[in-house]
Protein backbone atom coordinates (compact mmCIF):
# COMPACT_ATOMS: atom_id res chain seq x y z
CA UNK A 1 0.00 0.00 0.00
CA UNK A 2 1.46 3.38 -1.01
CA UNK A 3 1.67 6.36 1.33
CA UNK A 4 -1.42 8.02 -0.12
CA UNK A 5 -3.50 4.87 0.36
CA UNK A 6 -2.15 4.46 3.88
CA UNK A 7 -3.21 8.01 4.73
CA UNK A 8 -6.70 7.39 3.33
CA UNK A 9 -7.00 4.12 5.23
CA UNK A 10 -6.03 5.88 8.44
CA UNK A 11 -8.53 8.67 7.87
CA UNK A 12 -11.40 6.32 6.97
CA UNK A 13 -10.91 3.76 9.68
CA UNK A 14 -9.78 6.05 12.49
CA UNK A 15 -12.79 8.31 11.93
CA UNK A 16 -15.07 5.29 12.33
CA UNK A 17 -13.99 4.95 15.97
CA UNK A 18 -14.66 8.59 16.86
CA UNK A 19 -18.09 9.06 18.45
CA UNK A 20 -20.44 12.01 17.93
CA UNK A 21 -21.95 12.15 21.40
CA UNK A 22 -22.13 15.33 23.40
CA UNK A 23 -22.33 18.93 22.15
CA UNK A 24 -20.94 19.61 18.71
CA UNK A 25 -17.64 21.46 18.72
CA UNK A 26 -17.43 24.60 16.63
CA UNK A 27 -15.30 22.72 14.13
CA UNK A 28 -14.58 19.01 13.75
CA UNK A 29 -13.89 16.48 11.05
CA UNK A 30 -17.50 15.31 11.23
CA UNK A 31 -18.85 18.84 10.80
CA UNK A 32 -16.60 19.42 7.81
CA UNK A 33 -17.70 16.18 6.16
CA UNK A 34 -21.39 16.89 6.81
CA UNK A 35 -21.03 20.36 5.31
CA UNK A 36 -19.18 19.00 2.29
CA UNK A 37 -21.96 16.44 1.70
CA UNK A 38 -24.62 19.13 1.97
CA UNK A 39 -22.71 21.24 -0.56
CA UNK A 40 -22.31 18.31 -2.98
CA UNK A 41 -26.00 17.44 -2.66
CA UNK A 42 -26.98 21.03 -3.44
CA UNK A 43 -24.47 21.96 -6.15
CA UNK A 44 -22.63 18.82 -7.25
CA UNK A 45 -19.18 17.49 -6.51
CA UNK A 46 -17.40 20.13 -8.61
CA UNK A 47 -18.59 22.77 -6.16
CA UNK A 48 -16.82 21.12 -3.23
CA UNK A 49 -13.57 22.79 -2.25
CA UNK A 50 -11.86 23.57 1.05
CA UNK A 51 -12.44 27.26 0.31
CA UNK A 52 -16.21 26.84 -0.12
CA UNK A 53 -16.55 24.60 2.92
CA UNK A 54 -14.59 27.05 5.04
CA UNK A 55 -16.86 29.89 3.92
CA UNK A 56 -19.97 27.89 4.83
CA UNK A 57 -18.56 27.08 8.25
CA UNK A 58 -17.26 30.58 8.87
CA UNK A 59 -13.61 29.57 9.19
CA UNK A 60 -10.50 29.90 7.07
CA UNK A 61 -9.54 27.21 4.61
CA UNK A 62 -6.39 26.50 6.60
CA UNK A 63 -8.45 25.77 9.71
CA UNK A 64 -9.96 22.78 7.93
CA UNK A 65 -6.60 21.14 7.41
CA UNK A 66 -6.24 20.62 11.16
CA UNK A 67 -9.09 18.10 10.86
CA UNK A 68 -8.97 16.88 7.23
CA UNK A 69 -5.65 16.07 5.59
CA UNK A 70 -6.61 17.16 2.09
CA UNK A 71 -9.10 16.89 -0.79
CA UNK A 72 -8.52 13.16 -1.41
CA UNK A 73 -9.16 12.39 2.24
CA UNK A 74 -12.24 14.61 2.25
CA UNK A 75 -13.76 12.87 -0.78
CA UNK A 76 -13.15 9.41 0.67
CA UNK A 77 -14.79 10.40 3.95
CA UNK A 78 -17.71 12.02 2.12
CA UNK A 79 -18.35 8.83 0.16
CA UNK A 80 -18.28 6.54 3.16
CA UNK A 81 -20.38 8.87 5.31
CA UNK A 82 -22.99 9.41 2.58
CA UNK A 83 -23.32 5.66 2.02
CA UNK A 84 -23.92 4.97 5.69
CA UNK A 85 -24.27 1.41 6.99
CA UNK A 86 -26.59 -0.92 5.06
CA UNK A 87 -30.12 -0.50 6.43
CA UNK A 88 -31.25 -4.01 5.56
CA UNK A 89 -32.77 -6.60 7.89
CA UNK A 90 -31.30 -10.09 7.53
CA UNK A 91 -33.96 -12.75 7.04
CA UNK A 92 -32.62 -16.10 5.80
CA UNK A 93 -36.18 -17.30 5.15
CA UNK A 94 -36.59 -14.90 2.23
CA UNK A 95 -33.98 -16.73 0.13
CA UNK A 96 -30.86 -15.34 -1.51
CA UNK A 97 -32.60 -13.95 -4.62
CA UNK A 98 -35.04 -11.83 -2.65
CA UNK A 99 -32.28 -10.74 -0.27
CA UNK A 100 -29.98 -9.73 -3.13
CA UNK A 101 -32.81 -7.84 -4.82
CA UNK A 102 -33.38 -5.90 -1.60
CA UNK A 103 -29.65 -5.21 -1.36
CA UNK A 104 -29.47 -3.88 -4.93
CA UNK A 105 -32.55 -1.69 -4.48
CA UNK A 106 -31.09 -0.28 -1.26
CA UNK A 107 -27.83 0.55 -3.08
CA UNK A 108 -29.85 2.25 -5.82
CA UNK A 109 -31.87 4.44 -3.45
CA UNK A 110 -28.80 5.36 -1.40
CA UNK A 111 -26.92 6.36 -4.56
CA UNK A 112 -29.86 8.38 -5.89
CA UNK A 113 -29.84 10.43 -2.67
CA UNK A 114 -26.19 11.32 -3.30
CA UNK A 115 -25.50 10.83 -7.05
CA UNK A 116 -22.09 12.51 -6.79
CA UNK A 117 -20.85 9.42 -4.94
CA UNK A 118 -20.62 7.68 -8.33
CA UNK A 119 -17.83 10.08 -9.28
CA UNK A 120 -15.80 9.04 -6.23
CA UNK A 121 -16.59 5.31 -6.15
CA UNK A 122 -14.40 4.39 -9.13
CA UNK A 123 -11.22 2.41 -9.62
CA UNK A 124 -8.97 0.74 -7.06
CA UNK A 125 -9.25 2.59 -3.75
CA UNK A 126 -9.40 2.12 -0.02
CA UNK A 127 -12.91 1.18 1.14
CA UNK A 128 -14.23 2.75 4.31
CA UNK A 129 -16.17 0.83 6.98
CA UNK A 130 -19.60 1.62 5.51
CA UNK A 131 -18.72 0.75 1.91
CA UNK A 132 -17.05 -2.43 3.12
CA UNK A 133 -20.15 -3.27 5.19
CA UNK A 134 -22.32 -3.04 2.04
CA UNK A 135 -19.91 -5.37 0.25
CA UNK A 136 -19.83 -7.76 3.20
CA UNK A 137 -23.61 -7.89 3.32
CA UNK A 138 -23.93 -8.68 -0.39
CA UNK A 139 -21.24 -11.36 -0.26
CA UNK A 140 -22.82 -12.91 2.81
CA UNK A 141 -26.11 -13.28 0.92
CA UNK A 142 -24.30 -15.09 -1.88
CA UNK A 143 -22.83 -17.69 0.50
CA UNK A 144 -26.21 -19.43 0.13
CA UNK A 145 -25.26 -20.18 -3.49
CA UNK A 146 -22.67 -22.56 -4.93
CA UNK A 147 -20.54 -19.69 -6.25
CA UNK A 148 -16.92 -19.57 -5.14
CA UNK A 149 -15.86 -16.49 -3.09
CA UNK A 150 -14.23 -14.72 -6.10
CA UNK A 151 -17.34 -15.45 -8.18
CA UNK A 152 -19.53 -13.90 -5.48
CA UNK A 153 -17.47 -10.74 -5.80
CA UNK A 154 -17.89 -10.85 -9.59
CA UNK A 155 -21.65 -11.28 -9.16
CA UNK A 156 -21.80 -8.20 -6.91
CA UNK A 157 -19.77 -6.24 -9.46
CA UNK A 158 -22.25 -7.23 -12.19
CA UNK A 159 -25.25 -6.19 -10.10
CA UNK A 160 -23.57 -2.97 -8.95
CA UNK A 161 -22.77 -2.05 -12.55
CA UNK A 162 -26.43 -2.40 -13.51
CA UNK A 163 -27.51 -0.31 -10.51
CA UNK A 164 -24.90 2.33 -11.28
CA UNK A 165 -26.09 2.68 -14.89
CA UNK A 166 -29.70 3.17 -13.78
CA UNK A 167 -28.70 5.75 -11.17
CA UNK A 168 -26.92 7.73 -13.87
CA UNK A 169 -30.03 7.60 -16.07
CA UNK A 170 -32.14 8.90 -13.19
CA UNK A 171 -30.91 12.48 -13.62
CA UNK A 172 -31.14 14.95 -16.48
CA UNK A 173 -28.31 17.15 -17.76
CA UNK A 174 -29.16 19.78 -15.15
CA UNK A 175 -28.85 17.24 -12.35
CA UNK A 176 -32.58 17.03 -11.65
CA UNK A 177 -34.02 13.70 -10.51
CA UNK A 178 -36.13 11.78 -13.03
CA UNK A 179 -38.30 8.83 -12.03
CA UNK A 180 -39.96 8.22 -15.39
CA UNK A 181 -37.15 8.23 -17.95
CA UNK A 182 -38.87 5.87 -20.38
CA UNK A 183 -42.18 7.71 -20.14
CA UNK A 184 -40.45 11.00 -20.91
CA UNK A 185 -38.68 9.46 -23.91
CA UNK A 186 -42.04 8.24 -25.19
CA UNK A 187 -43.52 11.71 -24.80
CA UNK A 188 -40.52 13.57 -26.24
CA UNK A 189 -40.14 11.24 -29.22
CA UNK A 190 -43.84 10.67 -29.92
CA UNK A 191 -44.07 12.79 -33.05
CA UNK A 192 -40.73 11.53 -34.41
CA UNK A 193 -41.68 7.89 -33.85
CA UNK A 194 -45.06 8.40 -35.50
CA UNK A 195 -43.50 10.08 -38.53
CA UNK A 196 -40.76 7.46 -38.97
CA UNK A 197 -42.43 4.27 -37.72
CA UNK A 198 -41.83 2.45 -41.02
CA UNK A 199 -38.11 3.14 -40.85
CA UNK A 200 -37.80 2.20 -37.16
CA UNK A 201 -40.55 -0.39 -36.58
CA UNK A 202 -38.86 -2.10 -33.61
CA UNK A 203 -38.45 1.21 -31.80
CA UNK A 204 -42.04 2.18 -32.61
CA UNK A 205 -43.26 -1.13 -31.18
CA UNK A 206 -41.16 -0.85 -28.02
CA UNK A 207 -42.23 2.74 -27.37
CA UNK A 208 -45.82 2.21 -28.45
CA UNK A 209 -48.72 3.29 -26.30
CA UNK A 210 -50.03 -0.22 -25.78
CA UNK A 211 -47.30 -1.33 -23.37
CA UNK A 212 -48.59 -2.52 -19.95
CA UNK A 213 -48.02 0.00 -17.17
CA UNK A 214 -45.87 -2.44 -15.14
CA UNK A 215 -43.46 -2.78 -18.06
CA UNK A 216 -42.72 0.94 -18.33
CA UNK A 217 -39.92 2.62 -16.33
CA UNK A 218 -39.00 -0.78 -14.93
CA UNK A 219 -35.43 -1.12 -16.21
CA UNK A 220 -33.90 -1.45 -12.73
CA UNK A 221 -36.02 -4.38 -11.62
CA UNK A 222 -36.22 -6.03 -15.06
CA UNK A 223 -32.44 -5.98 -15.49
CA UNK A 224 -31.84 -7.10 -11.93
CA UNK A 225 -34.23 -10.05 -12.34
CA UNK A 226 -32.50 -11.16 -15.54
CA UNK A 227 -29.06 -10.93 -13.90
CA UNK A 228 -30.32 -13.03 -11.01
CA UNK A 229 -31.80 -15.51 -13.49
CA UNK A 230 -28.30 -15.99 -14.85
CA UNK A 231 -26.71 -16.32 -11.40
CA UNK A 232 -29.42 -18.80 -10.40
CA UNK A 233 -28.85 -20.90 -13.52
CA UNK A 234 -25.10 -20.93 -12.84
CA UNK A 235 -25.72 -21.81 -9.18
CA UNK A 236 -27.87 -24.80 -10.20
CA UNK A 237 -25.23 -25.92 -12.69
CA UNK A 238 -22.56 -25.89 -9.98
CA UNK A 239 -24.77 -27.87 -7.62
CA UNK A 240 -25.22 -30.53 -10.30
CA UNK A 241 -21.45 -30.67 -10.75
CA UNK A 242 -21.04 -31.30 -7.03
CA UNK A 243 -17.99 -30.95 -4.76
CA UNK A 244 -15.94 -33.29 -6.96
CA UNK A 245 -15.09 -30.26 -9.11
CA UNK A 246 -13.45 -28.48 -6.20
CA UNK A 247 -16.45 -26.36 -5.34
CA UNK A 248 -17.19 -25.66 -1.69
CA UNK A 249 -20.65 -26.65 -0.51
CA UNK A 250 -22.97 -23.64 -0.08
CA UNK A 251 -24.45 -22.97 3.31
CA UNK A 252 -27.88 -24.45 3.75
CA UNK A 253 -30.69 -21.91 3.93
CA UNK A 254 -34.28 -21.97 5.05
CA UNK A 255 -35.39 -21.45 1.48
CA UNK A 256 -33.35 -23.51 -0.97
CA UNK A 257 -33.34 -22.75 -4.71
Amino acid sequence: MDLGSENLAGALWESATVGRRGPKPRLSGHRIIDEAIALADAEGLDAVSMQRIGERLGVTKMALYRHIGGKAELLALMLDTAMGPPQIVDDPAKGWRAALTEWAQAVFHTSVKHPWTLQIAVGPRVFGPNELAWTEHGLRILTATALRPPERLDALALISGHVRALVQQSFDSAGLRITDTETRIRHTMASVITAHAEQYPAVAEALGRGAPADQIDNALNFGLARILDGIEAYHKKLRRMGPAHGRERPRSSAKEI
